[in-house]
């Protein structure tokens, strides 16, 4: 074989190996692309015919007769979404005019009628006329990625809206970017806008922000924001800022850092919230609290003083009309006029007791001793002390149990017999002479047991209805002749409600009134009672002893003076001696060293409590029994004698029996 047929047939085994080579590399693109699900194309624009590789459309679900007519460019534009023809068309002359690579996306519709987004990535070959005769591109699906974009900004939506309904304010910090960024709502909170020129100058932002920080405040802010810079706990402080107006405005900043490997702070996130309503309300809550303060110790003042100016005259009607039971010379109509005045002196002093009742039970000074209760016989007893003042007014009184006799109830005895007296008192009160009163017991629920007291008097008018529980309101009876204060059935209804009770009524003005009472139901008992039913005795008490005791009286008021002295002439084994003033009673004291010492509270240049503490420190005295009489009965008085050393601390008017009884107590030790 010659020289040149050898040339001539090596190459044509390398042309030959070259097409293999050629054939086989298409061939492997054609599977890389087949495989990945993109679209390879090209558009030729004299022909308007579009070539596709890979399996781009069998993805949308489009058969081998579907793409038929997805190789002709004038359909290819009904597969894409309506919405994006224009600008996928705009993209395309954009990318024929400035010859800059064609980068768009836009949604195409599958098989199913459904869309997916895809991305197109493309260049054109322009002849020497600059004229495209070819467009290469690649098309894939970016659904995913719209997807997860679409999730961001409802995300990032979610959180504006949330901000902008919490009304909040935030910032945040970056190291590697330098400086705080707050948002345009901080400095609304604190009256600037975002453009103002403080806000815009320039200056760090931190650095305007703790210009308008209180001074007092500052070092606080310093110190919870370095304490959380350093890891030592949460970034949440309130704190005040001087805003636009000069006016005071208060935050609550709260905030989180994060922190790299080292430990080292890099990013700080946090919102401030408006507190400034909330400390305003807060100051006028504390506002308010001072002056309810204010006006509960005017009126425990006014109480106090009441209570001691009443007593104080009471002291001598009572105390008097005490002295005539031990005089035997009496007539019987003598007695029964003094015993008359005795009545209205306690019932008056009830109405000053029922006035300090109320003020036991709003200060929550009255405790209460729950027990089971026989109802029946707590109706009676009612009935016993009621009974005369229901004979006055030819009320009849009676009583239907309603085979209930041995239920008891969960109380206090003595005050549940205290609310049932009131509301009897009432009845009668506000009774029609010659009408009826009638007591009833019912089951309210299967665990509670209902006291009922009806009475056939004028009514409640239903205008003034809600006016009945209100203190001191006695509904324009003040202006009748019927005796009241108009805190009783306000004390009645807080002591049921302090036996866990309920106190209720309904009224038919010139018909009649029903109050009740509910109350828990302990259980039905049957055992006897053999309490005995007391009756107001005014017998007077006897001492119990016979020896000869000497007894110091310190008082400045002369008709308290004269009581006592008479009172002590009535008993031989008692003498007593009389100190107006306490400087002097002291002096006594030490020198004649009497057996008891009676001591008034208000006396002139030092009061009983100073006095008694003199008493109790000179070693001369400190074994001398005292007693405190005195008009200063509220409760704290009472508890104050009791604490500061008394044996006894008594009030006016005088109780001689209540006397009698300590003297016995004192001197039979």
């Amino acid at each position: 074989m010659n020289k040149e047929i050898d040339i001539s047939i090596r190459s044509d085994l390398r042309e030959s190996n070259d097409i293999e080579t050629l054939r086989a590399t298409i061939a492997r693109f054609q599977r890389i692309f087949g495989g990945s699900g993109y679209g390879l194309w090209e558009w030729d624009l004299d022909t308007q015919r579009v070539d596709w590789f890979g399996g781009f459309w069998e993805k949308l679900g489009y058969t081998a007769e579907d793409e038929q007519n997805i190789v002709d460019a004038n359909l290819i534009m009904h597969f894409i979404h309506p919405d994006d023809q224009e600008a996928s068309q705009y993209s395309v002359a954009q990318h024929l005019k400035t010859r800059r690579p064609l980068n768009t996306s836009y949604r195409i519709r599958k098989k199913n009628g459904d869309y997916i987004w895809t991305q197109v990535r493309a260049d054109s070959l322009f002849d020497e006329n600059g004229r495209a005769r070819f467009m290469s591109g690649v098309s894939f699906d970016i659904t995913a990625l719209k997807q997860a974009e679409e999730a961001l900004r409802e995300s990032e939506s979610r959180q504006e809206r949330i901000i902008q309904s919490s009304n909040d304010g935030i910032w945040e910090w970056y190291s590697t970017k330098g400086g705080f960024h707050f948002s345009s709502r901080c400095w609304e909170l604190i009256g600037y806008d975002a453009n103002d020129d403080e806000i815009v100058q320039g200056e760090d932002k931190l650095v305007v922000w703790r210009k308008h920080i209180h001074p007092q405040d500052l070092i606080i802010f310093d110190q919870a924001l370095k304490d959380h810079m350093a890891g030592k706990g949460p970034f949440d402080i309130e704190y005040r800022l001087i805003g636009k107006d000069k006016k005071m405005h208060w935050i609550r900043g709260r905030g989180r850092a994060s922190f790299d490997a080292k430990g080292r702070p890099t990013r700080m996130s946090g919102a401030n919230m408006d507190m400034t309503q909330i400390k305003l309300a807060e100051q006028r809550v504390i506002q308010a609290k001072v002056a309810a303060e204010k006006a509960n110790q005017a009126k425990s003042e006014f109480l106090s003083s009441m209570s001691h100016e009443l007593r104080t005259p009471l002291n001598a009607i009572l105390g008097y009309a005490q002295l005539f039971e031990y005089d035997l010379n009496l007539t019987q109509q003598q007695m029964a006029n003094m015993r008359e005045i005795r009545k209205a002196g306690d019932h008056l002093l009830q109405l000053i007791n029922d006035v300090l009742d109320l003020a036991k039970i709003e200060s929550g000074k009255m405790t209460l001793s729950l027990e089971p209760v026989l109802v029946s016989r707590i109706i009676n007893e009612a009935f016993t002390l009621v009974q005369p003042q229901a004979d006055a007014k030819g009320i009849h009184l009676y009583s239907s149990f309603n085979a209930m006799e041995n239920y008891y109830v969960i109380a206090d005895n003595v005050r549940y017999k205290q609310a049932l007296i009131n509301l009897l008192s009432n009845a009668v009160k506000y009774n029609n002479m010659g009408g009826e009163v009638e007591v009833s017991l019912h089951l309210a629920t299967p665990k509670m047991l209902r006291l009922n007291v009806r009475d056939t008097g004028n009514g409640i008018p239903a205008n003034r209805q809600n006016e009945v529980f209100q203190p001191f309101n006695r509904l324009n009876a003040e202006f009748s002749k019927i005796e009241g204060s108009g805190v009783g059935l306000v004390i009645t209804k807080q002591l049921v409600e302090m036996m866990n009770g309920n106190l209720d009524f309904k009224s038919v003005e010139n018909v009649g009134t029903d109050f009740w009472i509910d109350l828990t139901i302990a259980s039905e008992w049957n055992q006897q009672e053999n309490e005995i039913i007391k009756s107001v005795d005014y017998m007077p008490t006897q001492l119990a002893f016979d020896t000869h005791k000497k007894v110091l009286y310190i008082e400045d008021n002369p008709t308290n003076i004269r009581l006592l002295q008479q009172f002590f002439e009535r008993h031989d084994c008692l003498s007593l001696d009389v100190a107006e003033e306490p400087f002097v009673g002291i002096y006594k004291a030490r020198s004649t060293q009497p057996d008891l010492i009676i001591l008034d509270i208000n006396l002139p240049g030092m009061d009983g409590f100073e006095a008694m503490s003199v008493l109790q420190k000179d070693p001369m005295t400190r074994h001398i029994p005292v007693v405190g009489l005195s008009a200063n009965a509220m409760p704290y008085d009472i508890e104050r004698g009791i604490k500061s050393g008394f044996f006894e601390y008594l009030t006016k008017p005088v109780d001689m029996n209540k006397l009698i009884e300590t003297l016995n107590r004192i001197f039979l030790q």
